[in-house]
């Protein structure tokens, strides 16, 4: 183990490393279930989880067997061959995808992030509409990733004005908004529409959830327009809401599918799905394609996850902890929290100021790991195996630097 402290391993990552995310908070060097340690030897309670993606925590023995068996017997084979672990993991996806699983026809797509996932479901998009479909519609407050595709689909300006002009065709709409869902989709504008983009929840956004009838009626829309609805379950899929996917509380069946991040408990994979023939077919040999993507260590992993989740029975543990977390929260009745969003294990805690980032930092240094994704949320997306117990210590620790909080401004 290093005895380099994490000052001096900082300074070596700022002579190294390319400045794309700014100096790191800290080194981390190992972790166990919802722990870290850094380089110091401090201990943390992972509440971010790698942003939504350690879902079973860190080195979980299933996750460490499923890699460790599978990179004794067969790494990386490119495209032009496949695996079991690929179709194994390919099938159990489709059995999950939709409650009962995914319609006759629908298929998988492996890539290596939700970003890639998200690049190859535009496409999809384009092929579909054609000419005739010039329109891809998203979001406002919407984040589908930083390649330049995807980020044609990210609302934010400070992400995308660097690198205008981008992909062509994009319309961001309302988010949340029935009406701006009308009037893009419904009539003659509905039929220049090649696809709509929507997260079930915009967890860049500072953890918005889109409700049920939105959703409905997004669906309802899309399918009179002859436009495809895709849901981007990057951060919100693999049982992070308590269901396997954030769209499974609305009851709607999307056409295409996107995922990544607790896809993989840690292993970089992400996935695009098809759902029906009529999508499927839509994707032809030579249209896309990716060197790592599906490769047999990734798939492995994806395939453990899955099963670990259903074997450990994490769906309801991560209903019942996100509703624990939310009583917890609200039992406080601090009046800097203003609104607990979420469904499951994302949460984002809504404050009356803007203070988050500066309470992100208080609680690393009592030893939580969470973040702000807006200067007045604070995200939560802990491990789905987290405990009460340790929800609890994270509550108490808050309760105290709310209440310091609040005697500072007053």
């Amino acid at each position: 183990m290093s005895t380099e402290s994490n000052q001096a391993l900082q300074n070596r990552y700022s002579h190294s490393l390319l400045n794309t995310f700014g100096q790191p908070q800290l080194v981390l060097s190992r972790g166990e279930g919802a722990y870290v340690w850094d380089a110091d030897g401090k201990q943390y309670l992972d509440l971010l989880a790698g942003i939504a993606v350690n879902a079973l925590g860190h080195a979980h023995p299933a996750v460490l067997e499923a890699l460790c068996t599978q990179a004794k017997t067969l790494g990386h084979i490119s495209n032009f061959f496949t695996s079991k672990p690929q179709i194994e993991a390919a099938e159990k996806l489709l059995s999950i995808i939709e409650p009962g699983g995914a319609p006759a026809g629908s298929k998988v797509f492996f890539s290596n992030s939700g970003t890639e996932a998200n690049e190859a479901a535009f496409k999809i998009a384009r092929l579909w509409g054609g000419s005739e479909r010039p329109t891809v519609l998203a979001l406002t407050q919407s984040f589908h990733g930083r390649s330049m595709g995807a980020l044609a689909l990210t609302y934010k300006a400070t992400y995308r004005e660097p690198y205008e002009p981008l992909p062509g065709g994009v319309k961001f709409i309302e988010s949340g908004s029935v009406r701006a869902l009308e009037e893009a989709l419904d009539g003659p504008a509905g039929r220049q529409v090649a696809a709509l983009f929507v997260e079930p929840i915009q967890g860049e956004a500072g953890v918005k959830v889109l409700d049920a009838q939105y959703l409905e009626r997004a669906r309802e829309l899309t399918r009179n327009a002859g436009a495809l609805l895709i849901v981007d379950e990057v951060q919100a899929g693999m049982g992070r809401t308590g269901q396997w996917m954030g769209h499974h509380s609305a009851g709607i069946v999307p056409d295409v599918i996107t995922l990544a991040k607790g896809l993989g408990g840690g292993f970089p994979v992400g996935a695009c799905i098809t759902v029906g023939e009529d999508i499927s077919a839509v994707m032809k040999p030579g249209l896309h394609g990716t060197t790592f993507g599906g490769n047999p260590l990734a798939t492995a992993v994806a395939l453990a996850v899955i099963e670990t989740i259903e074997e450990e029975n994490l769906l309801e543990h991560a209903r019942a902890m996100g509703v624990y977390t939310k009583d917890k929260l609200e039992a406080l009745a601090s009046p800097l929290i203003t609104e607990i969003r979420g469904q499951g294990l994302l949460i984002g805690i809504g404050l009356a100021v803007e203070a988050a980032s500066d309470l992100a930092k208080s609680l690393l240094e009592a030893g939580f790991i969470v973040n702000a994704p807006n200067p007045s949320t604070l995200r939560l997306a802990p491990p789905l195996i987290i405990s009460p117990q340790q929800i609890d210590s994270f509550v108490d620790t808050l309760d105290g630097l709310l209440k310091a909080l609040g005697r500072a401004d007053s």
